[in-house]
């Protein structure tokens, strides 16, 4: 059982370094390759497997391997205690599979079968613990990804105007085709539904159900940055009107999702609202028009968000299954290195300087304010950056420092030595990954030519944000908290702004309500007089009456002839 960890985790890592050298030599050259394969023809629409191999497709599948590599390995021992480790790992490489096959297509056909398949795995991922609150996680996943297929089969129909499915030949010159804007507008839908953007976002934090491998998994490379990779694919074919448009919900989703991470005290969840967080900073780039950005972002976010959730698997691990943060404290001294790791690519996600995290959320805060746009879109980056550093700096302070918390018989420390290993495969990249994607994503250096200003904007936000989550983290378990005074406030933002409810219940009640009604009026109402149980009883009542008739017709046929007789003689006299 064991050594299939090792086997897969071993196979991916030296898969992911042929594709980091191979995307190097292709960046170098400024080379792709496009591999056809033709299925079946169909009405001259042929059906083609094409596989697009190029430095961008090259770069992410590596960094996908190499995460899933860690995590496969480090699954070895967080889920050593599950009886069917087997069949867990096999669905964790079919997720993995489903995702390559997303990357490297460029036609519509081969995107949907890795689309499905990472919307049918990861259904399968989220319910892998059986208990209900995993049930309605799933479905609510399940279901709202499936919004995004059919967009995408809407998508697959529309482009058989061009006689073929490959989106790759169209991008240069399509860009004005209203065709082309209606598939655009239909992929951009999907990838909504797919990166949880509003008002979709209620899956995400819903999704934690999963094992905490899975949500590593999840959240860095594979499920939600599909959409975000295919909109950087498809983005010479967006509209720019159209983009404003998408600029406005993409921040609004970044803003939301750091807002409420500061309300929550689920581990796992704060880490999958930051998730949404920086979901919406690489969306808003995006629309933008610097898909390249996006792409770089989505690199850097992978390696530090990875770590954060497996870091978080270990002190849930050795907590007993504890999510809750107001029951740790202190943990620094108990798990040193767990909780270095923990902090180092905290940092990361807040964009301290030199670290991953800083050179692709500070060029992307740099180029936005080079760019000519309104004063709503220029605040709620920074003040979104902002709030990013003080959940950030709130959940340390309630996890790692202070006084601990949770029982005193609890023996917890770094003991998880193969999950220690996992995790160590990773705090390099953590550290250096920025940089050196950096040097070989953008050669010819960005000259950013802005005010002194400006320039400090960034790391004003962050230190303000690291001064208010310090404050909040001060609050504790005190009863006697300010939010308590605004409640229905405190609760509206904590809850994603309603967004569960509307997703569940919004598209649950009237529906249930209308057919309780129906059922009751029509079903069991007027249907049941005027159909089926009326007609049965009028039925049963005339066949009874025949019944008599036919039982006592000697007796029948003689009264009728008595009676026929005395009319007769009646008549006569």
């Amino acid at each position: 059982m064991m050594c299939i960890c090792l086997i897969y985790s071993f196979f991916f890592f030296s898969l992911s370094m042929i594709f980091f050298f191979t995307s190097i030599y292709f960046m170098i050259l400024d080379y792709s390759i496009i591999l056809e394969l033709e299925m079946l023809t169909l009405n001259s629409c042929s059906v083609l497997m094409t596989i697009l191999f190029d430095w961008m497709s090259l770069l992410f599948m590596s960094f996908v391997l190499f995460i899933s590599s860690m995590v496969i390995y480090y699954s070895k021992e967080y889920m050593s205690g599950d009886l069917n480790l087997k069949r867990f790992i096999l669905l964790v490489v079919m997720f993995v599979l489903s995702m390559m096959l997303l990357i490297i297509s460029p036609n519509l056909i081969s995107i949907l079968l890795g689309w499905d398949g990472l919307g049918l795995v990861s259904y399968c991922l989220v319910i892998y613990y059986q208990n209900i609150k995993s049930y309605s996680a799933g479905m609510l996943t399940a279901l709202t990804n499936r919004l995004g297929d059919v967009a995408l089969l809407i998508a697959i129909s529309w482009m058989m105007n061009y006689g073929s499915w490959n989106f790759i030949y169209y991008l240069s010159f399509m860009k004005n085709d209203y065709i082309m804007m209606i598939i655009s507008l239909l992929v951009v839908f999907a990838a909504f539904t797919k990166s949880a953007q509003i008002p979709f976002s209620s899956w995400l934090p819903a999704a934690m159900a999963a094992p905490t491998p899975v949500s590593s998994l999840v959240h860095s490379s594979t499920l939600v940055t599909a959409g975000v990779y295919l909109l950087i694919r498809f983005n010479f074919v967006l509209n720019e009107k159209f983009m404003i448009l998408m600029l406005l919900i993409s921040s609004l989703t970044m803003f939301m999702a750091g807002l409420g991470a500061n309300f929550e005290f689920d581990l796992k969840k704060i880490i999958a609202l930051s998730t949404l967080s920086q979901l919406g900073l690489m969306m808003s780039i995006l629309f933008l028009g610097e898909y390249k950005l996006a792409f770089f972002h989505l690199l850097t976010h992978a390696l530090f968000k990875a770590l954060l959730f497996m870091c978080a698997g270990c002190i849930i691990h050795n907590l007993n299954n504890c999510q809750d943060i107001r029951f740790m404290g202190g943990l620094v001294k108990q798990m040193p290195l767990t909780c270095s790791f923990f902090n180092i690519s905290n940092l990361s996600l807040c964009g301290i300087p030199f670290l991953s995290g800083f050179y692709s959320k500070d060029l992307i805060l740099e180029v936005m304010s080079m760019n000519y746009l309104n004063l709503y879109i220029y605040l709620i980056f920074y003040i979104s950056t902002g709030l990013t550093a003080c959940y950030t700096i709130r959940l340390m302070f309630y996890s790692l420092m202070g006084n601990y918390n949770y029982n005193s018989l609890s023996m917890i420390n770094d003991s998880g030595k193969i999950m220690l290993q996992g995790m160590s495969g990773l705090i390099f990249l953590v550290i250096v990954g920025g940089s050196m994607l950096m040097w070989l994503m953008f050669p010819t250096p960005y000259f950013i030519c802005l005010t002194f200003n400006m320039k400090m904007m960034t790391l004003l936000v962050i230190i303000l944000g690291v001064w208010m989550g310090y404050q909040v983290s001060q609050f504790y378990l005190n009863y006697s908290l300010k939010s308590l005074d605004f409640y229905n406030l405190t609760m509206f933002f904590s809850l994603m702004w309603n967004m569960p409810f509307i997703s569940t219940f919004g598209v649950n009640y009237y529906p249930i309500f209308m057919g309780n009604f129906y059922y009751k009026n029509f079903d069991q109402g007027w249907f049941e007089f005027f159909g089926s149980q009326n007609i049965y009883s009028i039925l049963k009542k005339k066949s009874i009456f025949m019944q008599i008739l036919f039982n006592n017709n000697l007796k029948i046929y003689l009264i009728l002839l008595v009676l026929w007789i005395i009319i007769l003689l009646m008549n006569l006299f």
